[in-house]
């Protein structure tokens, strides 16, 4: 979680965030005056958030800007902690802060990743037939320790 930590000092001095955590989630919250729910868009991607917001503003007619401290844009990627559950995130908008959920993936979770082998090699290797050796699965040695079918041969010479 460290990572998403120093991004969040990285954010623009005049975006103010806080991260909370409990055993079940995260709650990411940005405070992002004159933003609106219709002007932010937070999405998930690979493992990171994505927040990009506009901050709506006019001014009164005849006036314009000589000083403005607090940009009209913000557009922060952060990474999130290894346990977070992206796919299952939610988001609100109340007054200007932004509420991001992260719930926690659980342990038990985790997905399965089928293992499939290689091409099978031609059937004598699988049959249990030893074909490099010239030994079928089904001859069994004598008693004197030769092979039926080696004994035939000789018979039939």
């Amino acid at each position: 979680m460290s990572a998403l930590r120093d991004a969040l000092r990285d954010l623009p001095d005049a975006v103010f965030a806080d991260l909370l955590e409990s055993d079940d989630e995260y709650v990411l919250l940005v405070d992002l005056p004159g933003a609106a729910a219709e002007t932010t868009e937070v999405r998930f991607d690979d493992g990171r958030i994505e927040i990009e917001a506009r901050r709506e503003k006019s001014t009164p007619e005849g006036f314009r800007y000589v000083r403005e401290d607090r940009p009209l844009f913000l557009d922060a990627e952060l990474p999130l902690p290894p346990d977070a559950d992206g796919d299952t995130a939610g988001a609100e908008m109340d007054r200007g802060v932004l509420e991001v959920v992260l719930p926690k993936r659980d342990e038990r979770d985790a997905r399965r990743i089928p293992v499939e082998g290689g091409e099978e090699e031609d059937d004598d290797a699988t049959d249990g037939s030893d074909a490099a050796n010239g030994e079928s699965a089904d001859s069994e040695p004598d008693a004197d320790g030769a092979d039926d079918e080696s004994a035939d041969d000789d018979r039939s010479t």
